[in-house]
């Protein structure tokens, strides 16, 4: 599986119809609504704005597709295939926005269209490797927190919750396959 970097917006005239294909990543339903809505904001005249999303929960994979009021199966669907595809996209939502130009592609030309503007958004992205990340408490004397630091950061680790006391709680994000290095080095808890 592999990430999107950062946002990427390419643009088209396909039969005086304007294609803007737009790939962001993102987290969450919530964010992909915040984003849709913005979208939504940003091209109040556009003819439709159609839109194609997978993203990894801890429930599962979590995917849909829509035709924005295309006829159905010509827009959302030849857009998810191609997140779905060869590039196997994770965490990511397409956009492909049409203003029509006055001239009818036909189901064939409209699926052709929409497909081909969400590949060249895709192909335009930088990706990474989709990694898997999980959180570790764990609990430190004092003495250890700075060989704990050097060893998280080796492990491409980040401490996201901390607690200082009698001794040190916290909570490390980090590379679920690194995860057994430090734990094995650390001690952890469970709360």
């Amino acid at each position: 599986m592999h990430c999107v970097k950062s946002t990427v917006t390419i643009e088209e005239t396909i039969k005086k119809s304007r294609f803007i294909g737009i790939v962001i990543p993102c987290q969450s339903e919530n964010e992909i609504a915040q984003l849709l809505n913005q979208q939504h904001q940003l091209h109040p005249h556009a003819s439709h704005i159609v839109f194609a999303y997978r993203i990894k929960t801890p429930k599962g994979i979590i995917s849909r597709f829509n035709d924005a009021g295309e006829p159905s199966g010509t827009a959302g669907k030849p857009v998810y295939q191609h997140i779905e595809g060869n590039k196997d996209l994770i965490n990511c939502l397409c956009i492909v926005i049409r203003y029509f130009g006055g001239i009818k592609l036909g189901a064939g030309g409209l699926t052709r269209a929409y497909g081909n503007t969400a590949k060249k958004a895709i192909d335009a992205c930088n990706l990474s490797d989709y990694i898997e990340y999980t959180d570790v408490k764990f609990a430190l004397e004092y003495t250890q927190m700075q060989n704990f630091e050097y060893q998280l950061k080796k492990l491409d680790g980040v401490i996201i919750k901390q607690d200082f006391s009698e001794n040190i709680n916290l909570i490390a994000q980090l590379p679920e396959e690194n995860a057994n290095a430090l734990t094995e080095q650390f001690t952890t808890y469970k709360q």
